[in-house]
């Protein structure tokens, strides 16, 4: 039997039987506070799935919507550019050597059209539904099955180690500040979104491109996943094609010291 001092029996008083509990006032105050909370969301909800309601996309479409934003604003900038050039050279008072070194440079800066034999490598998500097709495999996690940043940069690194003289990723020219990065499952290139199949196209010798990319690690590591879980994984010779030049802006962004 309890003998705490609201247990039932001789010589207890009503004082200490009925005495004060911050316990119960604090209990009391969960339960309030727990159903404001229900209230709120039901309020929010108002009969609808709040994690599949329509509202929560628009985020999404706004970044998709400036994505196509971005793409018509390159376009017309490059169209601009390549007017500008052309008045340009009409009498802009350099010499031919001049004029040289300036065409050399805008091709390594990848400013300009260029062609070649060429390579396109793509890569692709695996089937939701995927299974260990070797055995000894443990069966895939979500993240086995997606295309990662690391994957995407492995492939251009290993094509610009194979001597590629450009390189465009899905529609887009790659410069010496072009990041390739990953959110989720999309890719975000120089202000502008992807979703796979990824496509990595270089203009090169396509021997030369097709041993690097066999000799990556990084490459080798994937190539694990492309066996065993059915990530997508294509090299196809393309013959010879024309990159595009890139269009965008080439402005730097760096921090500054604060006055």
């Amino acid at each position: 039997m309890s003998n705490s001092a609201d247990s039932p029996g001789t010589g207890s008083s009503p004082a200490r039987r009925h005495r004060f509990r911050p316990v119960r006032v604090l209990t009391a105050a969960v339960f309030a506070l727990a159903g404001l909370i229900f209230f709120t969301s039901f309020n929010t909800a108002k009969g609808t799935n709040i994690r599949t309601d329509a509202s929560l996309l628009k985020l999404s479409d706004l970044i998709h919507e400036r994505s196509r934003e971005n793409g018509d604003l390159e376009e017309s900038n490059g169209a601009l550019r390549e007017e500008v050039e052309s008045l340009a050279e009409r009498d802009d008072g350099r010499t031919q050597s001049e004029d040289d070194e300036l065409a050399a440079l805008e091709k390594k800066a990848g400013t300009q059209k260029l062609k070649g034999e060429a390579i396109t490598v793509t890569l692709d998500d695996a089937p939701p539904d995927a299974t260990a097709k070797l055995p000894g495999y443990p069966e895939p996690q979500p993240d086995y099955l997606v295309i990662h940043q690391q994957d995407l940069q492995a492939v251009v690194n290993a094509l610009w180690q194979g001597g590629a003289e450009g390189i465009k990723v899905m529609d887009q020219r790659l410069i010496s500040t072009s990041a390739v990065r990953c959110v989720g499952n999309t890719l975000i290139l120089q202000g502008r979104v992807y979703s796979p199949p990824y496509r990595i196209q270089a203009v090169g010798d396509p021997e030369r491109l097709k041993n690097a990319l066999a000799k990556s690690p990084t490459i080798q590591n994937y190539m694990v996943y492309v066996n065993v879980y059915g990530l997508g994984w294509k090299v196809e010779d393309d013959g010879r094609v024309t990159l595009p030049g890139y269009s965008g802006t080439a402005d730097l962004h760096y921090a500054q010291p604060v006055d």
